[in-house]
């Protein structure tokens, strides 16, 4: 699957989410785009209608996370939310996901992650 990772800039994201999903088993098995892995990249509505998921943690608010699931949900793309156990999530997030959990830490993340995406 190709995979689109939405989330807020204002947390330490480079080693919460990128840095675990790089060494996974689920990016050998996936492709899986990090927005902020190249500073260059510029996030496109196409870019997102191009992928079989979108994969958003909103742990930390984020107008821009935010956009990015109102375009796959209205071309249809699923959005599977995830978020850190004990942060304030907006109850909005439920009107777009198509699969949602929470997560203790990096491993359990994965794991979570894993089982959400063989089940879309």
């Amino acid at each position: 699957m190709k995979l689109f990772l939405a989330h807020s800039s204002n947390f330490d994201f480079r080693n919460k989410l990128y840095a675990p999903l790089r060494c996974s088993a689920l990016n050998s098995q996936h492709e899986i785009l990090l927005p902020q892995e190249s500073e260059k990249e510029e996030i496109t509505r196409d870019m997102i209608k191009s992928c079989d998921a979108v994969v958003a943690d909103v742990s930390a608010p984020s107008l821009g996370a935010g956009i990015e699931m109102g375009w796959a949900d209205a071309f249809g793309v699923p959005v599977v939310i995830m978020s850190e156990k004990g942060s304030k999530v907006s109850f909005s997030v439920d009107n777009v996901a198509a699969k949602r959990f929470e997560y203790e830490n990096p491993a359990d993340m994965l794991e979570k992650l894993g089982a959400a995406l063989s089940s879309l």
